[in-house]
């Protein structure tokens, strides 16, 4: 089978398609033909290696996929494969690699029935993310209806599903984008208003009142960080799942006891969250956007899209 393998952490170089025999299962697990794998920011972080985390390379990426077992069954794959890093969270039995080849070999408990509705390239597109922005807004920050939102990079992986769940939950959503263009697809997506990054805690104060927002949604850190926290009224709640600037912030202790705040973490979620947020997709209340499909060949052009601030929704390869 063809697989993308990483044997060295750099840039876009060290993406190598390797010829490799395809994985055999053993008890208790399950074969899956590849038939879409989606990109994450997490798979650039395996790439190029996070200090003070070793990754078992050789490795082959990804973590969100869709396929056909050897049963015939139509499956997407639960989140995290090939990422050591999630383990962790709960949501993973062991498994050998990730989905960016031909064939994954993974535990039964691992494939979900793929919605009908959606292709190959939607249905790998929804887990990672969709999985992690309902643990965000409603294990973490308890989203309640008629609540102000503010979502940050609402055009991401993350951005895109936490601006339809706020919205399924009865909150109200203002959405930050680069560009108009996104911001037109983010209003598309169903949010009340969409910003740009400049000025955003003024502009977001003039829609949803001075006091501020109830919950911030932010994975983008040092760039956005003071103004998320100058945005959130009394009580408010800033939750994060990354830093795609950074992982450095300044933060003035003052806010947080002053304003009575509580900034929350939230990384994946559990497999339950998982298995409910799949109802939701399969009965279209949420739907994965596809920004772009390459194939396995084009990996290294797959990621550099990735990197690309033009990307609205999900990157996706196919073998």
């Amino acid at each position: 089978m063809k697989a993308v393998v990483i044997r060295e952490h750099g840039s876009y170089d060290k993406l190598l398609l390797e010829e490799r025999a395809a994985p055999e299962p053993r008890a208790g697990e399950v074969r899956v033909r590849i038939k879409a794998a989606a990109l994450n920011h997490l798979d650039t972080w395996v790439r190029r290696g996070i200090p003070g985390f070793k990754f078992p390379l050789p490795i082959i990426p990804g973590c969100d996929g869709a396929g056909i077992t050897d049963a015939g069954e139509e499956v997407v794959l639960s989140p995290g494969l090939g990422h050591p890093l999630d383990k962790d969270y709960g949501i993973l039995g062991e498994t050998r690699d990730g989905t960016c080849a031909e064939f994954i070999v993974v535990p039964r408990e691992n494939v979900l029935p793929k919605p009908a509705r959606l292709s190959w390239e939607e249905a790998a597109a929804w887990p990672l993310t969709f999985l992690t922005a309902w643990a965000m807004l409603t294990r973490r920050a308890q989203v309640q209806p008629g609540e102000w939102v503010l979502v940050h990079a609402a055009g991401s992986g993350v951005g895109v599903a936490c601006v339809q769940m706020a919205k399924m939950l009865g909150a109200r959503v203002i959405g930050t984008a680069s560009s108009e263009g996104k911001r037109r697809r983010v209003l598309d997506l169903g949010a009340d208003a969409a910003l740009p990054y400049e000025d955003f805690p003024r502009a977001a104060k003039g829609i949803a009142g001075k006091a501020g927002v109830d919950v911030v949604v932010d994975h983008l850190g040092p760039a956005t960080w003071e103004g998320s926290v100058s945005v959130l009224r009394r009580g408010g709640r800033l939750v994060t799942c990354g830093g795609t600037t950074g992982h450095e912030i300044k933060f003035d202790l003052r806010h947080l006891f002053f304003k009575s705040l509580s900034f929350l973490g939230s990384t994946m979620g559990t497999p339950e969250e998982l298995r409910t947020v799949l109802g939701h997709v399969d009965a279209g209340r949420l739907k994965p956007v596809v920004d772009s499909v390459y194939r396995l060949d084009e990996i290294r052009k797959a990621h550099e899209r990735l990197a690309d601030r033009a990307v609205f929704g999900k990157v996706v390869v196919v073998p």
